[in-house]
């Protein structure tokens, strides 16, 4: 099983800028967050996870995995749209599923060659495939490439907490850039932070 994995000198900094954080990260301690090197896999997933709660991503997934056997894009791409829309997901959903596999088996989009991008040059990339938006996207950058730097203003999770963590009744865009460019670079690290207080205040 892979985490996510995170060096004391991040935790160092986002506690030196900001006390709030700081206070949080003692109380909570280390987290593990499981993470996909897979990225087929992650991108599949995540477009699952859109708009839906995990437990219902969860059980989605498990279907198409009994339907297609393992997550690849030849498996994915000989199961018929009707079947995969079957597994509990809208045929959008299904579609852009099925696009995914077809671009990668084409070679219209090279999964592999990702790691060697910058973040908003994978963003670009990700983001011209039908069904990928910003959240989803990030996402990968997290859960799958493991970059550091990432905090995004299109998790709902991410803005309650910070709301959360700074008693604010409202977070403006410009708001979250501020604290977007204090974490950094290790706003992946506060971003785990930040979904652990936001799922402690419900």
């Amino acid at each position: 099983m892979n985490y996510f994995e995170y060096t004391e000198e991040a935790i160092k900094h986002l506690k030196k800028v900001d006390s709030k954080l700081a206070k949080e990260i003692d109380r909570i301690g280390m987290i593990k967050r499981r993470v996909e090197p897979n990225i087929f896999v992650a991108l599949i997933s995540s477009i699952i996870s859109q708009q839906i709660s995990t437990k219902a991503a969860t059980t989605v997934r498990n279907r198409l995995i009994g339907l297609v056997g393992e997550l690849t894009p030849e498996n994915i791409d000989k199961a018929s749209l009707e079947s995969i829309q079957q597994c509990g997901m809208s045929l959008r959903k299904a579609g852009y599923i099925k696009g995914i596999a077809e671009a990668v088996i084409s070679k219209k989009m090279d999964l592999e060659n990702l790691h060697n991008l910058t973040d908003q040059q994978i963003k670009k990339e990700l983001t011209s495939l039908k069904g990928v938006g910003e959240w989803t996207a990030e996402m990968l950058l997290i859960n799958s490439l493991q970059r550091t730097d990432v905090l995004s203003y299109k998790d709902l999770g991410i803005r309650r907490g910070i709301m959360k963590l700074y008693g604010l009744a409202e977070l403006t865009r410009e708001d979250f850039e501020v604290y977007k460019n204090r974490y950094s670079p290790y706003g992946t690290v506060a971003s785990l932070y930040i979904w652990e207080i936001s799922s402690r205040a419900k």
